[in-house]
């Protein structure tokens, strides 16, 4: 809350009856430090819990819950009281000014006609009503809204000991409850309200909470996407930054495992109740909030559940200047350590309390770049970078832009860029990114693609991973990078259980889970494998690599003919990643000489238009059985810098292993004593500098 400039945390708490002992007791969901006013609240504290009915609807006032046919129905806290308040008055005009007041509080900054529309459309999506044919929710033009939807009288549930649940032990379908103690809410409640009195209630409030709540020890959690409230679309870009931000704080936490913000991102209009979504993740506990940015301040309300039993374990919502948003992501992240009573080590301590600021505009820079990043694609790679390009202008001293625009580098030679226009380049923004600040685990990672994927610097790629996942032991892309690196160095067993910790922290990703696959099958075990490919084509239908690791999988055993089949239907459906050379390669390798030249008349037709890599051609004069010219053209990738190793060491290329410019090859890349272990007492993992 900001008030006489002064910025002030505020704690969450709604009043309720415990009947066993006829004491008030808190659960969050208002702000005590404002007082409990008169009216609904005050009167379900007198009459019992209220439940108003209406169609196929029941809004439970105790438990702040809306449910159709008995099933709760997701509705945001500012839906509900606008609903509340309408019920209360149906019939009536109820005028935007009376639900001013009942949802923002005067000392409250928001843009209240953004935020007052958004609340009613979310109410209205939750109803199934609409503003042009209201059935429940009408909107009186210039004054406010009616309800017209035929309602009830409110029931009450009258006080009675033998029909009431043990608050120490919720039930399980209650959302957001805290259980207390007669004794201990008792005491809360009545020295809250004299230090209300005395003025010092928020701050005696908070020190209330961390010592009176049941402690639940807590491993795992997952940020659900917060919630906009701006009412404006063009600000999710921020909200959704600011959710990956959270994540990114927690995940440095080593005792804690957290979700990859990109597996979050599907529940972001979703109706499962927490309990769902926990047993999908393999969860413990839930963080859901809401983002709210008005010109140079932003407000983030947060909330902890535990989510098997929806036991509601801290509230919280802060206030704070644009400058100062980094801090407000650590503050929140530490509260939500000490709320989970996990086990947080100094240097992670520190790290969550640097403290550091950003210009607000360099911070909103950044944050475009990472949303134009995440969606891939040529055009989007190009606004990316001049995006973080942007930030750096407005703060040069924001490592996270640097470290952004080196990824969105690294990725350009994967969109049509020769490696040695972006890669360099890549490697600068990195290094300048860790000069800025080396305990940034997305630069170390950004640091390591490149030495590993370029420079050929194997050693040096391994200790910048190692470094990254010390920093962030929960990036589930950080552990994807290193199986990778770990699988084109033949290590294989180790590259297993990396590859399967992504998985185990970003479950929905396409991605990791096809890695999964290819990673069971560099082991030979291949029945694993297609069980686990058949995994991922339920995550994403169309997802092309599942089609090209079926290949691989159908070239290992021989079975060249399935291997084109699937790859012809991946062919059909088109898009992102068409497998020309890889058909021409096996056209070639079944006599299909023709199809195979027209798969390289193809490719030369594309490197007119962008880079390609010698790599490729290589790969289809291999399958029509010119070898001289196949190594010809690994010699010029090589050269170039262009060459995939992990592909160039596949199944693919298994007719070269015998021949002595094989093994030269691997050897100037460094990879000889990886390869040919009879080798390895004579090479390290050295490779040729880039000329």
């Amino acid at each position: 809350m900001c008030q006489a400039g002064q910025i002030i945390p505020r704690e969450f708490f709604t009043a309720r009856l415990d009947r066993s002992r006829a004491c008030p007791v808190g659960r969050p969901g208002s702000d005590l430090g404002r007082g409990i006013p008169p009216g609904p609240s005050m009167a379900s504290l007198a009459e019992g819990n209220r439940v108003m009915r209406f169609g196929a609807f029941e809004l439970d006032v105790q438990s702040g819950e809306l449910r159709k046919h008995g099933l709760r129905t997701r509705l945001t806290p500012q839906s509900f009281q606008v609903l509340l308040l309408l019920l209360e008055r149906r019939g009536e005009v109820v005028t935007r000014e009376a639900l001013r007041r009942k949802l923002w509080p005067a000392d409250t900054f928001v843009d209240f006609d953004m935020g007052l529309s958004s609340a009613v459309k979310k109410l209205r999506e939750a109803l199934g009503d609409s503003a042009e044919n209201p059935r429940f929710v009408e909107t009186i033009p210039r004054r406010g809204y009616r309800f017209i939807g035929g309602a009830d009288p409110p029931t009450i549930s009258a006080p009675d000991s033998g029909g009431i649940p043990d608050l120490g032990a919720p039930r399980p379908e209650a959302r957001r409850r805290w259980a207390w103690s007669a004794p201990a809410a008792l005491a809360i409640v009545a020295a809250g309200l004299i230090g209300l009195q005395a003025g010092r209630g928020r701050e005696w409030l908070a020190r209330s909470l961390a010592t009176t709540a049941s402690p639940i020890e807590i491993k795992s959690i997952a940020v659900l996407p917060l919630e906009n409230l701006s009412g404006d679309a063009a600000q999710d870009y921020f909200v959704d930054g600011m959710t990956d931000a959270l994540t990114t704080e927690l995940a440095q936490i080593g005792r804690l495992r957290v979700i990859s913000r990109t597996s979050m991102m599907r529940y972001r209009a979703t109706r499962k109740s927490l309990p769902e979504i926990a047993r999908e993740l393999n969860v413990e506990a839930v963080v859901e909030g809401t983002v709210v940015r008005v010109g140079p301040r932003v407000r983030i309300t947060a909330q902890l559940i535990h989510a098997p039993t929806d036991r509601h374990l801290w509230a919280r919502s802060y206030d704070r200047d644009m400058r100062d948003v980094l801090a407000l992501q650590e503050e929140v992240a530490r509260a939500i350590a000490q709320a989970v009573q996990v086990e947080v080590r100094p240097d992670e301590r520190r790290r969550l309390s640097q403290g550091a600021t950003v210009h607000p505009e360099a911070y909103e820079s950044y944050l475009k770049g990472r949303f134009y990043w995440s969606m891939r694609g040529r055009e989007n790679m190009r606004k990316a970078a001049r995006y973080f390009e942007r930030a750096i202008a407005e703060d040069p001293g924001y490592a996270p832009a640097y470290s952004g625009l080196s990824d969105t580098y690294r990725q350009s030679d994967q969109d049509g860029l020769a490696p040695s226009e972006c890669m360099p380049k890549a490697e600068a923004a990195a290094r300048k990114a860790l000069a800025l600040d080396d305990t940034l685990a997305e630069a170390h990672a950004s640091l390591a693609g490149v030495l590993y994927r370029y420079r050929w610097d194997w050693d040096g790629a391994e200790r910048e991973f190692r470094r990254s996942l010390e920093l962030d032991p929960n990036s589930a892309e950080g552990r994807r990078a290193y199986a990778i690196y770990l699988l084109t160095v033949r290590r294989d067993e180790e590259a297993l259980p990396q590859v399967q910790r992504a998985q185990e922290l970003s479950p929905f990703s396409p991605v990791i889970s096809v890695e999964v696959a290819f990673a069971l099958m560099r082991l030979g075990r291949y029945d694993e494998a297609i069980q686990q490919l058949q995994k991922t084509r339920e995550l994403e239908p169309t997802f092309p690599r599942v089609d090209q690791t079926l290949a691989l999988m159908y070239v290992r055993q021989g079975d060249l003919r399935q291997a084109i089949a699937v790859m012809e239907k991946r062919r059909a459906r088109g898009g992102r990643g068409a497998p020309g050379p890889w058909l021409g390669y096996l056209y070639g390798a079944t006599g299909r000489s023709a199809d195979a030249l027209a798969a390289l008349r193809a490719l030369e037709e594309r490197s007119r238009q962008e880079y390609v890599s010698p790599q490729y051609f290589a790969l289809v004069q291999l399958g029509l059985g010119h070898k001289t010219k196949a190594f010809a053209l690994l010699e010029k990738a090589c050269e170039q810098r262009a060459i995939e190793v992990l592909g160039f060491s596949g199944p693919l290329f298994d007719l070269l292993h015998d021949d002595p410019r094989y093994r030269d090859l691997l050897g100037r890349m460094g990879l000889a004593a990886a390869y040919f272990p009879e080798r390895r007492a004579e090479s390290r993992l050295t490779a040729e500098k880039p000329r």
